[in-house]
This record gives C-alpha cells, structure tokens and sequence, in this order.
C-alpha cells in the first residue's frame, strides 16, 4: 500500500514544480504575437494529419472547456492565424488549419519556448528526463 504521507508530499513537489517552471517560461508567450492559449491551438493543428485537426481534438487538448476553445479558434480565425472549415466526415464539426501567418508565428514561439524548457530542463540528466517522463505518463494512465 501506498504510504499516504509521502503520495501527498510527492504531489505536493509536484504541484510546485510544475506551476513554478510554468510561470517561468510563461514569458515566452507576448500576447501580441502568440498567447499561450492559441501556441498550445497551433501546437495541436501543426501535429495533425496534413497540418489540420478537428476542432473537438483541438478541445480535447485543451484545459479549457469547448465553449471558450470555439471563441478561442474564432478570434485565431479573425487574425489571420487559422483556416476553419466544415470536417468532411463529420457533418457536425470542423477542421481547423494553420495559416502561413499562423504557421510563422507558431514556428517563431515554438524556436524561443522549445530553448526555454531545454534551459530549464537542463538541472536534470537525459536519464532522469526519461525517468520523469516515464513516471508523468504513468500518472496521465491512470483511469
């Protein structure tokens, strides 16, 4: 059985860690270029087949509910950062794409952020990388 006194210290360091290092590299986003919020929208399309995802993979990504996911990829549509159509197998969706502007933009953040997280990322050794990689995925496994 697990001891509960350490679980609840372990997520506890967790937690800090990760709201720590968030904070930091946070500065990585300038609202007027890209928010942190329409890099992890990008984020998404840029990985989907053909540089473009649905819009519920988009949501299911996303720490924010559809609602606010739909505003989110409008306003990018009226910037000029998203194409946004009918999905073609599913009457009820749509697809979402990167435009050139949006692609630029995204490949100018991900250069600066990317450097970030390495730098922050740089206390640990390639295997403990790979161990708290490991770990953090069997944490998200779980049901």
């Amino acid at each position: 059985m697990t001891d509960r006194r350490l679980a609840i210290t372990a997520w506890e360091s967790l937690f800090r860690a990760q709201h720590e290092v968030l904070q930091e590299i946070s500065t990585d986003f300038v609202e007027d270029e890209l928010s942190q919020a329409e890099y992890d929208v990008l984020l998404t399309v840029t990985r989907g087949d053909g540089g473009a995802a649905r819009l519920r993979d988009v949501t299911s990504n996303m720490l924010i509910s559809q609602p606010s996911v739909s505003r989110l990829v409008d306003r990018m549509v009226s910037r000029g950062l998203l194409t946004k159509c009918p999905d073609p197998l599913d009457g009820r969706g749509a697809l979402v794409s990167a435009t050139e502007h949006g692609q630029s933009a995204f490949r100018r953040v991900a250069t600066a952020h990317g450097r970030s997280i390495a730098d922050r990322m740089s206390v640990l050794s390639d295997d403990e990388l790979a161990q708290l990689r490991t770990l953090t995925a069997k944490l998200r496994a779980q049901p």
